[in-house]
């Protein structure tokens, strides 16, 4: 089973905390690291903008990536919210095992 990194970019804390809390009570996800603010600039509809936003690591598996992504964007308040799924390819066998076991494995 594939382990999924899944990044994700919010608005606040409480944005950060609702999201990680669903996915994981969910089985979407094992783990989710709340990160401190982030400074991020980027493009949208022309411009340059500046938000600071709360970063989240997710684990998971690619198996529930079409439902954490669902999940995610229900959510989520931004019109495209940043959703960015990275292969492990590798890490601690015993951890990896550990995100196969724990995820709720989605029909």
């Amino acid at each position: 089973m594939t382990t999924l990194l899944v990044l994700c970019n919010c608005p606040d804390e409480e944005v950060a905390n609702r999201i990680a809390l669903a996915v994981l009570e969910s089985g979407l996800a094992v783990c989710v690291n709340i990160l401190p603010r982030v400074q991020s600039l980027y493009r949208w509809q022309g411009k340059i903008e500046s938000a600071t936003e709360i970063p989240l690591f997710i684990k998971s598996t690619a198996a529930n990536y079409p439902a954490l992504e669902a999940a995610i964007q229900k959510l989520h308040p931004y019109d495209i919210p940043e959703i960015i799924a990275l292969p492990v390819e590798r890490g601690l066998p015993a951890y990896l095992n550990w995100v196969a076991a724990e995820t709720v494995q989605q029909p």
